[in-house]
């Protein structure tokens, strides 16, 4: 791709972030604790008298003493509360030497009050991405940084309009399948390009949203599920959220999950469909569709498996009390929770199984269509041989 294509697309990329970004600076939100600021610290020493252990788990408090190692208090020494709930999930106990995030309040420039968050994982994590990002980039060059900045458009979209939104109470649905139109756009044409299989895999995946969406819709009514399935729910309410409509959240939530794979089927699709023109020019439309078609099963074949396995290692530890227990499948298959991820699965399966012919079909339509098609005069050439031959 030449130098102006690429700066065109990092400009694009940048200008939606960036106008995600307003968007979310003038929404209203939950204004933060005054004089509040997080900052990494190191423990050197802890009390754990006032803990409680309870067999696994622990309840009541710890005394951690933590250096600051960073912001204008750095080099300080602070006293951080570590509440402990009895949530194995959540809590977090500290031994001297460790890093950790800290919440500290200010009053007159001097440290107040100090509480333990969490253990400092953000260098580490950013150490994984930076070799996630390597390996595609070597992989995939020029795709694998277009790739990177799709990932960090669709980031941006999420965080910064589509999170906001639906906090304040905008209608998941019609909001949901909005941006994940608008990113299946950006994340496609960004790799792709405008081009005809670009056009094809973007106009599929809209297809295959749309059929899980009315599948969603009607089975979520027949199932009779209420949304509160979706992880920290209750935690919303708490904090008041009763205006929100979280069955059409959990509806949201089965939308999105399936978009990536959706998009991935309709890329898969239509690139190998266009790279069977390249180097077939003369195959006909119904020939061409019927490849898409095979490409299409063989995909399909693992990736309504790949779907399962992916819900199922989300929820490997409730399967394995399952079992323990000898519950019945008749038992297991009516709760409210596994009922919900069966729904995940087999909606998500269904709408790729739309995603894959669609596509399949209008690329076959884009990628026959002689206007505006340019061909070398060797190219025109050697068609114009094989049709006088056929």
């Amino acid at each position: 791709m030449s130098p102006r294509n690429i700066l065109t697309t990092a400009t694009l990329v940048a200008a939606f972030i960036f106008i995600l970004y307003l968007t979310q600076q003038s929404s209203t939100h939950p204004a933060a604790i005054e004089n509040v600021h997080e900052v990494s610290g190191v423990v050197i020493s802890v009390d754990n008298s006032e803990i409680i252990r309870s067999g696994a788990g622990s309840v009541g408090y710890q005394k951690a003493t933590v250096v600051l190692s960073d912001s204008r208090w750095k080099g300080e020494k602070v006293d951080a509360a570590n509440l402990l709930n009895g949530q194995l999930e959540m809590d977090e106990v500290y031994a001297p030497g460790d890093k950790i995030l800290l919440a500290i309040q200010i009053q007159d420039d001097k440290i107040t009050s100090a509480r333990a968050i969490n253990t400092y994982r953000q260098n580490w994590e950013l150490a994984l991405f930076a070799v996630f990002a390597v390996a595609l980039v070597l992989y995939a060059r020029f795709i694998g940084v277009k790739a990177l900045c799709s990932f960090v458009a669709a980031l941006a979209a999420l965080w910064y309009f589509y999170i906001p939104n639906l906090l304040e109470g905008v209608s998941p649905l019609p909001l949901s399948l909005a941006v994940l139109t608008l990113l299946s756009m950006v994340i496609i044409f960004t790799v792709a390009g405008v081009t005809r299989h670009g056009i094809a895999a973007f106009l599929g995946t809209v297809c295959g949203l749309a059929a899980t969406l009315v599948l969603t819709l009607y089975f979520g009514d027949k199932l009779d599920l209420a949304g509160m399935t979706t992880p920290f729910s209750t935690l919303l309410l708490v904090q008041g959220a009763y205006h929100l409509n979280f069955q059409h959240i959990f509806y949201a939530a089965v939308l999105l999950g399936a978009s990536g794979a959706a998009m991935d089927i309709a890329m898969d699709v239509s690139a190998s469909m266009n790279e069977i023109k390249s180097k077939r020019p003369d195959i006909g439309t119904r020939e061409l569709i019927e490849s898409g078609f095979t490409i299409g099963r063989q995909v399909i074949g693992t990736m309504a498996t790949t779907l399962l396995l992916a819900y199922s290692g989300g929820y490997l530890t409730m399967l394995m009390v399952f079992v323990s227990q000898g519950t019945s499948a008749s038992r297991i298959v009516n709760m409210k929770l596994v009922a919900a991820e069966i729904f995940r699965v087999l909606i998500g399966s269904i709408g790729l199984l739309m995603v894959a012919p669609a596509t399949a079909v209008i690329a076959g339509v884009l990628l026959n269509t002689e206007l505006g098609r340019k061909r070398s005069p060797s190219l025109q050439s050697a068609v114009s041989e094989q049709e006088s031959s056929s």
